[in-house]
C-alpha cells in the first residue's frame, strides 16, 4: 500500500512540474493560423519547420534538428522527443540499444543484457508524408507532438518516461509544397482536390516508399543513416493513406506472404501491437477498422526495420480530396482483399455506414493510433527490448555445417562488372552489413574454386579491391537483410476463391546480384576467414556525360518510370557514354521539327492511352489535358524517317505497335489472370551479342518483367530481334513469380524496327527498374547511342 502511494505522489509531482514546463509552448494553431486537420488547410513546409522550431525553443520535452537537405533543397528534420532527462542522456540510450542490437558488443553476456534492457527505453521512430498526397500524415505530425509536448495526463508522462519518439513530419519534405501549391492553386474551382500535374517527389513520385533497401534517393539516404542506423528502433510507425471507399483504417497483421526473412520475434510483434490498436481504437469508438487485409509484408522495399530488429506498423487511414471533404454513401463502399466492407468480421469491425468524411476524421484516426501505439510500447518496454535483443542474439549465433555460412562476390572480370560490384557493395554497407575482402587463393571451398576454373580471362585489376573476393558472413546483426538481398525469392501461389493468383501489394522479386548482374555463391560450409585490406576505398569513379542529346518523355499524367529514367541520367553516371537528357511534353511533339532538336526520344512506362489522349477536357485544367495526339504521332513518324530513334519501355511498347503499324504483336494481350501472371519478377533473357545494342554483354542476361508485353514479330524482314525468352519454359523465371511463362518461350523481349532513316525500339521491360537493374542499364545506353 505504502508502495502504491509513493507512486501515486510521483505521478502528482510530475504532473506538477510538467504543468508548469508546458505552459508558454505555442499550439499549431499559434504558428499555421488553423488548426491541422481543418477543412481545406494545408500548411507549407517552412511553416511545418517553423512550428517544430518553436516548440523546441519552448519545450523541454522536444530536440528538434536538420540532418540533412533533400532532393530539391528543403530541410530534411526529426525530432526527438521524451522526458527532460531523457533528453539529457541520449547517448547513454543509443550505446544501450546499439549493444542489444549486437549481442557481441557484451559478448552475449545475459546478466548484462538483462540490466540493458531494464536501463533501455523503447525507441519508436513515427515516420509520415513519404507520400505527400496523403496530407493527413504530416499535419498530425504537428498534433502529435503538440500533445507529447503539453500534456500532463499520466498515460502521457508514462510514454514520455519510458520510450524516446523519433518524429519525422515528412520524409519527403518537397512534396508538401508540391501538393500545397497545386491545392491553393485550384482551392474553389471544379479542380479543387485533384492531384497535381507532376510527380510529387522529383524523380519517383510514389515509390519513394519503395526505396528501403536500394537506398538511391536522399530522402531515403539521411533517414537510414542518420535515424535507424544511429537508433534503431524497436517499432517504426508509418503513418499511410488509402483510398476513400474501403475500411477507414488498416494496421497489421499483414496478409501473408510474410517475406522469409523476417524474423518471428517481428512477425508475433507487429500481430501484437498492430490488434492492440485495432481493439483500443475500436473501444474508443472508431469504425470501419480492418487487419490481416490488403497489405502484405513481403517486399523489404517498404520494410528496412524488418530487417533490423524492428516492427514495421503500418497505418492506412482512409482518405479525402486531399484537404477537402467528401461524402460517401453506403452503398458506394467497396470491400478489399480480406474483408467485406458491409460485414462485420474478427479482422474487420465495426462497419462504417458511410456519410461526410474530412480531414479532421483522418487526423483523429491517425493521432488516436499513435498514442494507442505508444501506450502499448511504453508499457511493454521491457518486452519489447527483450524481442529486440533476442533477434540480435539468433542473427550473431555461429553457424553450422549446412546452415548458411556466408556469400561470396567472386573478383570482378570487367570494369563494368567492377563497378556493379562496388555499387552492390555500397547498399550493403550503408544497410550496417559486415563484409571483409579476402584473397580468393585463400578460400578453400569447392563451390568457389568451381567458379574461378570457370572463369576465362580474368581482369587485370586497376582497382586494389578489384583483384579480391568479397565474403559476406551470415552471422551478423543484419545478416538477413543480406540473405533476403541475395537470394532467389520463390513467390508462393496464392489464389483467390476464383482460382485467381492473388495480386501482391507490390512486386515478387528483389535479388540485387541479378537486378545488378554480379555473381553472389551461398556458402554452406564454415571455413576461415582470413580478411586483406585493400590500398584504396571503395568508390565508383565519376565520368563526364558525353554523347548525342535526346529527350525523355513527360505526360501531364505523372509518370514513375519516367522519373525514374530522368534520375539515372540525372543523378548516376554509370558508363562514358551517357549523355545529357532533355524533357520533351505534348505540345513540343505536336509543334514538331523534332529532328533539329533530337537524335533520340524515350517514351518510359506508360499506358498508350495516357500517352496518345492524356487527361480528358474537363478533368484538369485545358493547358494539362490532351495527349501527343494524332498530329503528334504524325510528327514523330517525320523524326524516325528522318533518321532519330523512338525508344519505348513497357507498355509504352503498345503504344508504337498500335500508332507506328508494326509488325508485332503482344502476345500477352487479352490473356486472363489465371492463365498468365507475372507481377514483378526477373526472367531470364538471351541476347544477340553481335547486335550494337548489346555491346559489352554477356549472352544471357535479364529482364523486369511486369506487366510486361512479350512480342511476336509478323514480318521478320522488318525486324530484330535483339532479347528473346528462353524456349523452355522452365529456363525463364529467375526469382519471384511467373504463371503461364510459356506463352512467353522464345518470344522477343526487346526489338529494332527499321523505318526510314531510323529506328524503333521497344523494350518489353523496364530496362531501368526503379534504378535498380544496372544489368540491362547497357541496353538503354546502348540502344539511345546506337
Amino acid at each position: 500500500m505504502k508502495k502504491l502511494f509513493c507512486v501515486f505522489l510521483l505521478l502528482v509531482s510530475l504532473t506538477v512540474i510538467a504543468s508548469a514546463q508546458t505552459g508558454n509552448v505555442p499550439a499549431p494553431k499559434d504558428v499555421l493560423g488553423f488548426t491541422p486537420g481543418d477543412d481545406k488547410k494545408l500548411a507549407s513546409w517552412n511553416q511545418v519547420v517553423t512550428y517544430f522550431q518553436k516548440l523546441d525553443a519552448a519545450s523541454d520535452r522536444v530536440k528538434f534538428e536538420e540532418i540533412g537537405k533533400s532532393t530539391m533543397g528543403n530541410p530534411f528534420v526529426y525530432a526527438t522527443i521524451s522526458t527532460p532527462a531523457n533528453l539529457k542522456n541520449l547517448e547513454k540510450y543509443k550505446q544501450i540499444n546499439a549493444k542489444l542490437a549486437d549481442p557481441r558488443l557484451i559478448k552475449s553476456n545475459e546478466k548484462f543484457a538483462q540490466d540493458l534492457i531494464k536501463q533501455g527505453k523503447t525507441i519508436v521512430l513515427i515516420t509520415c508524408g513519404v507520400h505527400s498526397d496523403e496530407v493527413g500524415s504530416y499535419l498530425s505530425s504537428m498534433l502529435i507532438a503538440d500533445k507529447l509536448a503539453t500534456a500532463t495526463d499520466a498515460e502521457t508522462l508514462k510514454i514520455l518516461d519510458q520510450t524516446i519518439i523519433l518524429l519525422v513530419p515528412s520524409l519527403n519534405p518537397d512534396g508538401v509544397d508540391i501538393i500545397k501549391n497545386w491545392y491553393d492553386k485550384t482551392l474553389g474551382t471544379k479542380f479543387e482536390g485533384t492531384e497535381p500535374p507532376e510527380l510529387y517527389h522529383k524523380y519517383v513520385g510514389h515509390d519513394d516508399n519503395r526505396d528501403w533497401y536500394a537506398f538511391t534517393q536522399v530522402e531515403t539516404q539521411l533517414t537510414v543513416d542518420k535515424i535507424h542506423n544511429v537508433w534503431h528502433p524497436q517499432i517504426v510507425h508509418d503513418i499511410h493513406q488509402q483510398g476513400a471507399n474501403g475500411s477507414r483504417l488498416f494496421v497489421p497483421p499483414y496478409l501473408p506472404p510474410v517475406e522469409p526473412n523476417v524474423p518471428k520475434e517481428l512477425i508475433e510483434g507487429f500481430t501484437e501491437l498492430g490488434n492492440f490498436i485495432a481493439n483500443d481504437l475500436r473501444g474508443k469508438g472508431f469504425s470501419g477498422i480492418t487487419t490481416a487485409s490488403t497489405y502484405d509484408a513481403w517486399t523489404p522495399a517498404r520494410a528496412y526495420s524488418h530487417y533490423h530488429g524492428g516492427v514495421r506498423i503500418l497505418s492506412e487511414t482512409a482518405s479525402a480530396r486531399l484537404a477537402t471533404p467528401v461524402n460517401i454513401k453506403y452503398e458506394d463502399l467497396q470491400s478489399r482483399l480480406g474483408y467485406d466492407v458491409r460485414k462485420e468480421t474478427a479482422n474487420f469491425s465495426p462497419v462504417w455506414k458511410g456519410g461526410e468524411w474530412h480531414l479532421r476524421d483522418i487526423t483523429n484516426y491517425m493521432t488516436t493510433a499513435a498514442f494507442s501505439l505508444l501506450k502499448h510500447a511504453s508499457d511493454n518496454r521491457e518486452k519489447w527490448l527483450s524481442r529486440f535483443y533476442a533477434i540480435g542474439k539468433e542473427a550473431v549465433r555461429p553457424r553450422k555445417d549446412g546452415e548458411l555460412f556466408a556469400y561470396i562476390l567472386p573478383m570482378p572480370q570487367s570494369e563494368e562488372q567492377s563497378l556493379k560490384r562496388t555499387s552492390l557493395l555500397r547498399i550493403l554497407n550503408r544497410s550496417g552489413v559486415e563484409l571483409g575482402f579476402v584473397n580468393p587463393a585463400n578460400i578453400k571451398i569447392t563451390e568457389f574454386q568451381k567458379y574461378l576454373k570457370s572463369i576465362i580471362s580474368p581482369l587485370t585489376p586497376k582497382k586494389d579491391w578489384d583483384r579480391l573476393a568479397v565474403v559476406i558472413p551470415a552471422n551478423q546483426p543484419y545478416g538477413n537483410f543480406v540473405k533476403a538481398m541475395l537470394e532467389k525469392q520463390e513467390y508462393p501461389n496464392l489464389r483467390d476463391a476464383n482460382g485467381d493468383p492473388i495480386q501482391p501489394y507490390d512486386v515478387t522479386a528483389h535479388t540485387l546480384p541479378l537486378l545488378f548482374g554480379v555473381e553472389a555463391i551461398p556458402i554452406y560450409q564454415s571455413f576461415n576467414i582470413n580478411y586483406a585490406t585493400p590500398k584504396s576505398s571503395i568508390e565508383i569513379s565519376k565520368t563526364n556525360p558525353k554523347g548525342e542529346k535526346f529527350a525523355i518523355y513527360r505526360s501531364h499524367i505523372p509518370s514513375m518510370d519516367e522519373g525514374w529514367t530522368r534520375w539515372i541520367f540525372e543523378k548516376t553516371n554509370f558508363w562514358q557514354v551517357q549523355p545529357k537528357a532533355g524533357m520533351i511534353q505534348n505540345q513540343e511533339i505536336v509543334n514538331g521539327n523534332l529532328s533539329s532538336k533530337y537524335k533520340s526520344i524515350i517514351f518510359p512506362d506508360q499506358s498508350p492511352n495516357q500517352i496518345l489522349n492524356g487527361f480528358p477536357k474537363g478533368a484538369m485544367p485545358d493547358e494539362y489535358t490532351g495527349g501527343v495526339g494524332k498530329e503528334g504521332v504524325a510528327n514523330l513518324k517525320k523524326f524516325v524517317e528522318a533518321g532519330g530513334t523512338l525508344v519505348f519501355f513497357n507498355r509504352a511498347s503498345n503504344f508504337a505497335i498500335e500508332q507506328f503499324d508494326l509488325p508485332v504483336k503482344d502476345v500477352t494481350r487479352g490473356l486472363a489472370r489465371k492463365d498468365f501472371f507475372i507481377p514483378g519478377s526477373i526472367l531470364r533473357t538471351e541476347l544477340d551479342t553481335t547486335h550494337p545494342i548489346t555491346k559489352g554483354m554477356p549472352e544471357k542476361s535479364i529482364a523486369w518483367f511486369e506487366y510486361s508485353p512479350a512480342f511476336e514479330i509478323t514480318d521478320t524482314a522488318k525486324a530484330k530481334i535483339i532479347a528473346r525468352y528462353p524456349t523452355n519454359p522452365k529456363d525463364i523465371l529467375l526469382s519471384g513469380y511467373a504463371l503461364g511463362a510459356e506463352r512467353i518461350a522464345g518470344k522477343a523481349a526487346l526489338v529494332e524496327f527499321t523505318i526510314g532513316k531510323g529506328k524503333i525500339i521497344l523494350f518489353g521491360f523496364r530496362p531501368q527498374y526503379r534504378g535498380q537493374s544496372l544489368a540491362t542499364f547497357p541496353l538503354l545506353f546502348n540502344a539511345i547511342g546506337n
